[in-house]
């Protein structure tokens, strides 16, 4: 192999290690969003159906503040055990790839170099142990009156986004921004 061509291989190697170092961290990081959303039903009926909904998926009533009347759920988000895997098995990929060029560049430490491969599993527990924690939903309810006149409720919800994603499509709810 040309030996001009071994240093831009590397340079780009590393470049898609970096992004896989940055990939991996990105994965545990918080993701919350505000939303308001449109529902048809009163804010006592629906307040009971979100409440319902909230406890079917392991949430417990942290806090109630009547006077603006916005509740607080809290509940515990457990780690995919799929993405650590996942997240493994690239690490590996990209060690070896790594590992590869480097033995190229250095072939008498070739076995040193491939011997990184046995840090890949580092990448699936770093995910498992921070991905597991503690989220927050915030909920505040409000009547308004559309402009037909009709009673509707506006729910003011920060949440993870996948979960405002989930409650959205279960709960038939529709975005305040897109009405």
């Amino acid at each position: 192999m040309n030996t001009a061509t071994l240093p831009s291989i590397f340079l780009l190697t590393l470049l898609l290690a970096v992004g896989l170092f940055f990939f991996i961290r990105a994965s545990v990081k918080a993701r919350s969003e505000q939303v308001k959303l449109i529902a048809k039903e009163s804010e006592e009926s629906l307040l009971t159906l979100l409440q319902q909904y909230f406890e079917d998926r392991a949430y417990r009533v942290a806090a109630v503040d009547a006077a603006i009347n916005q509740v607080t759920f809290q509940g515990f988000v457990r780690p995919s055990l799929f993405l650590a895997i996942f997240l493994t098995l690239l690490a590996a990929c990209g060690t070896v790839c790594l590992s590869l060029v480097l033995s190229l560049l250095y072939p008498k430490l070739t076995s040193i170099f491939l011997g990184l491969v046995i840090l890949a599993p580092t990448a699936g527990l770093f995910y498992w142990k921070k991905a597991g924690r503690n989220e927050q939903v915030t909920l505040k309810i409000e009547s308004v009156a559309t402009q037909d006149a009709t009673e509707h409720s506006l729910i003011t919800v920060t949440a993870h986004r996948d979960e405002l994603a989930q409650l959205q499509k279960r709960l038939d709810l529709i975005n305040y921004l897109a009405s």
